[in-house]
């Protein structure tokens, strides 16, 4: 192989990032004259030179590098927008889609979608809404990539309503750009209009794909609504020829069984996954998940830790969900001992970090079982590793401090816990209560007009239920 087929093989494959080997390249590209004649050739060397740059450095070379290419072709401008978004700088990504508006670069649909994608992995909405105005002004407010690709903007940034001004003026929607909307209701929470606009697809003449049925078990299953998530999941049986091959849809049906209370129906699911067709395979840790969180949630907690053991038998590498679902267990299950052993099993065994959740689970434990200091111990020791824990973590310690009287302790859990949400009333009704218990009105008096300066009150309680005639 001669030298130049050498250094292009070398470069394809990512062998060297030093810039003398990407000097030589560039020298190769321009004496050969691939560098003029191939615009892909010219994007990719910009990427390989940026990437081999300090990021420190980048903002001074990056425009410099910009010369490079061909100033009224977008094409390989895209290329390394796309290059930037997939390696994690999308700042560079957009500062890339900047050069080009502000030297004439013609923008087309390529530009704009990632574009949207760069501003919402760097949680610019308002930068987002900036290139909105000039994708109105371009005349592409018909094109329903680049309407999607909006919507998507908004939704994962929680915009929602913005994002449905951009969905209903698509002029011809399609059904991943339904479904991006599906998914902004999802993160809001916003389970009836997710509903809404489910029943709605039909009548646009968009047909429901496995993502929109998933959303749609999702919303049932935040509402509780198990009648309605029965029905989606006939059609789910009735038209989803490839049901085995979707874990996430599996998953949403056995999610949606068991947040209604139906953890029968959730095994039933569990235990078919995976045979339809005579298709016979190990689960994916999704489902086994998904079914642990089941049982979990409706206190069948003997039966997580014998499923979890099950699992293992299997073959199947736990996850951090695995482990929040276990360690919980052990919480309500009392069993001290072996929640302690799943926390340092997730470490030693599996190389998993505990999360906010794991301390949060265990200090819940440790707190329930009259273990107060190994739970300030292992609190301390989430601190010092950085991480602030949860409200659950705090509250827990404080309500275990009211029930011994520390008020010490008791204080600085209700104002580490305040630090994560200081308009959280249960702390301070928490707090109240220690301050009470040990007799001293005056501090409750200077908590109650704390409370009132910040407008906080106690809220009633309510719950719902789904009622079928």
């Amino acid at each position: 192989m001669e030298l130049g087929e050498k250094i292009i093989h070398q470069w394809q494959h990512s062998v060297f990032r030093s810039i003398k080997q990407i000097k030589q390249l560039h020298a190769y590209l321009l004496r050969t004259g691939l560098f003029f004649v191939s615009l892909s050739f010219q994007s990719k060397l910009i990427f390989t030179y940026t990437s081999s740059l300090d990021k420190d450095k980048l903002d001074t070379n990056l425009v410099n590098c910009f010369n490079f290419i061909q100033p009224t072709n977008p094409v390989a401008f895209n290329v390394l927008i796309s290059d930037f978004c997939r390696d994690g700088l999308s700042q560079y990504a957009l500062k890339t889609f900047s050069f080009m508006h502000a030297n004439g670069v013609p923008l087309d649909t390529y530009s704009l979608c990632s574009s949207f994608t760069a501003a919402t992995s760097v949680g610019d909405a308002e930068l987002g809404k900036q290139v909105h105005g000039l994708y109105v002004k371009s005349g592409w407010s018909s094109s329903v990539f680049v309407g999607s690709s909006l919507v998507g903007l908004y939704s994962k940034l929680l915009f929602i309503r913005d994002a449905e001004v951009v969905f209903d003026e698509i002029p011809v929607k399609n059904t991943v750009c339904a479904n991006t909307l599906l998914s902004g209701y999802g993160e809001a929470k916003m389970w009836i209009e997710g509903l809404e606009l489910a029943r709605r697809m039909p009548i646009l003449n968009l047909s429901y794909d496995n993502f929109s049925l998933s959303a749609m078990l999702r919303a049932c299953a935040g509402l509780s609504a198990v009648e309605l998530g029965k029905q989606v999941h006939a059609y789910v049986i009735h038209k989803i020829c490839d049901l085995a091959k979707d874990v996430f849809l599996q998953s949403s049906l056995i999610e949606m069984y068991g947040k209604c209370g139906l953890v029968g129906k959730a095994r039933l699911v569990f235990d078919l996954a995976g045979t339809e067709l005579r298709v016979q395979r190990r689960k994916d840790i999704v489902l086994w998940t998904s079914m642990l969180g089941a049982y979990g949630k409706n206190g069948h907690f003997e039966k997580v830790i014998e499923l979890y053991d099950k699992m293992l038998c299997d073959g199947i590498k736990p996850d951090g969900v695995t482990f929040v679902t276990l360690i919980s267990a052990c919480c309500h299950t009392g069993q001290v001992k072996l929640g302690i052993k799943y926390f340092d099993s997730m470490v030693h065994h599996f190389n998993l970090e505990p999360g906010p959740e794991h301390y949060s689970c265990l200090v819940d434990l440790l707190c329930r079982t009259g273990e107060l200091d190994k739970a300030w111990k292992l609190a301390d020791e989430m601190l010092a590793k950085g991480n602030n824990g949860t409200i659950s973590l705090w509250g827990s310690l404080l309500s275990s401090c009211e029930d011994c009287g520390n008020i010490e302790l008791g204080t600085l859990a209700a104002q580490k816990a305040l630090e994560l949400e200081p308009q959280n009333i249960g702390i301070y009704t928490k707090l109240s209560n220690l301050y009470a218990r040990l007799g001293m009105w005056d501090e409750i008096d200077r908590l109650k007009e704390s409370m009132k300066q910040r407008g906080l009150k106690k809220d009633l309680a309510n719950s719902w239920i789904e009622v079928t005639t």
